[in-house]
């Protein structure tokens, strides 16, 4: 196996910023209080591709429903490399629940941003059954598998990035 990537809590101040950026000024406190409970993503077994990434607080989303979640998480990797982020299996299979995005691409050069790299998640509860889901805090929600990828003969993309959500097509 390449080892080719260290998982990273963002600072407590840029975690405290998306937090509340999301749930609103009010919740500082809470976002303190939820920096200090957040666990780096792990695999579950030795044979596991995905790294589980925990939710940081209580999640109920009733059908249709979907949350945006600060995951506290970083990850430096080498270049030529990308994360992938995708539903955890069980949890898109019983409850439809999807990434709002579809599948997370996580570049390497993301670490570096201003945000640090911050991974958001959106997911909403697409079930057609009419099944509210429940994600307990420290449950896994979502798993991450590092791909190594190319790129074509003729690319000269030297541009750097800075920023998370459509920071390289400006």
């Amino acid at each position: 196996m390449k080892r080719i990537a260290r998982f990273h809590k963002v600072s407590r101040e840029r975690f405290c910023q998306d937090w509340m950026d999301i749930f609103g000024d009010d919740a500082r406190t809470q976002a303190m209080e939820t920096y200090d409970l957040i666990r780096l993503p792990r695999r579950a077994t030795a044979g596991s591709a995905g790294y589980d990434f925990f939710a940081p607080i209580d999640v109920t989303l009733a059908p249709g429903e979907s949350i945006r979640l600060a995951t506290g998480i970083r990850v430096e990797m080498q270049p030529e490399w990308v994360l992938k982020c995708y539903p955890r299996s069980g949890l898109g299979f019983r409850y439809r629940l999807q990434l709002d995005n579809t599948v997370g691409i996580i570049d390497s050069d993301y670490f570096y941003s201003d945000n640090e790299g911050h991974i958001l998640a959106k997911i909403t509860n697409d079930s057609k059954e009419g099944k509210n889901l429940r994600i307990p805090a420290g449950t896994g929600f979502m798993q991450g598998v590092f791909v190594e990828y190319g790129i074509t003969v003729d690319d000269a993309a030297s541009e750097t990035r800075n920023g998370g959500f459509g920071s390289t097509t400006r």
